[in-house]
């Protein structure tokens, strides 16, 4: 019995060295994603999921209106365009604590993205679900694909912006934004 017990404590010794450190400090990065989606701003036709905890009858998917707007129960209007879904979760949030609910919490994510339109020279012009993370490239693909006389090695995006409409000539693996409209010009032989 005195020869088990040092053997066991040296097999947990050298098991213990076997043991991996999640990932933390300066080394790790989080996803660009995250972060893409955080500064995403919202806008008429996305559509948001509301989620006020302990409170299942407040909890529901909204558009936002032409005006930009989205209409909640209680709180009535709450102007969302332009906004992210984290100063969207605080303004209803305030709205809420203002006599409807005791220190509230609220959650807001994007539940549907605004379409992106896409015409030109693709199989299927028109209007298309948009997808996060989307390029140029996936987006011809979800419109059919190139005609046989499309250019197919820049596009046109018609970006809104809040000076105007920008337009930008791109490559076909640059992302995309909802609302953006892509223009798939004809080649010049």
């Amino acid at each position: 019995m005195g020869v088990l017990r040092p053997s066991i404590f040296a097999a947990l010794l050298l098991l213990s060295g076997c043991a991996v450190a999640p990932k933390s400090g300066p080394s790790y990065v989080s996803p660009p994603i995250e972060k893409a989606e955080a500064s995403y701003l919202l806008d008429t036709g996305d559509i948001l999921r509301v989620t006020v905890y302990n409170d299942a009858q407040l909890t529901n998917s909204y558009g936002i209106d032409d005006a930009g707007y989205i209409s909640l129960p209680l709180v009535g209007r709450v102007f969302a365009r332009g906004r992210t879904v984290s100063q969207t979760s605080a303004m209803i949030e305030f709205r809420l604590a203002e006599g409807y609910l005791k220190d509230p919490n609220v959650a807001v994510e994007v539940a549907q993205y605004r379409p992106f339109y896409i015409q030109g020279e693709v199989t299927n012009s028109g209007q298309f679900p948009f997808v996060f993370g989307m390029t140029v490239r996936a987006a011809i693909s979800t419109a059919g694909g190139f005609t046989d006389v499309a250019a197919k090695r820049n596009v046109t995006i018609h970006r809104k912006t809040s000076t105007g409409v920008k337009k930008i000539i791109v490559g076909l693996d640059a992302e995309i934004q909802p609302g953006d409209t892509i223009v798939v010009a004809e080649r010049w032989l």
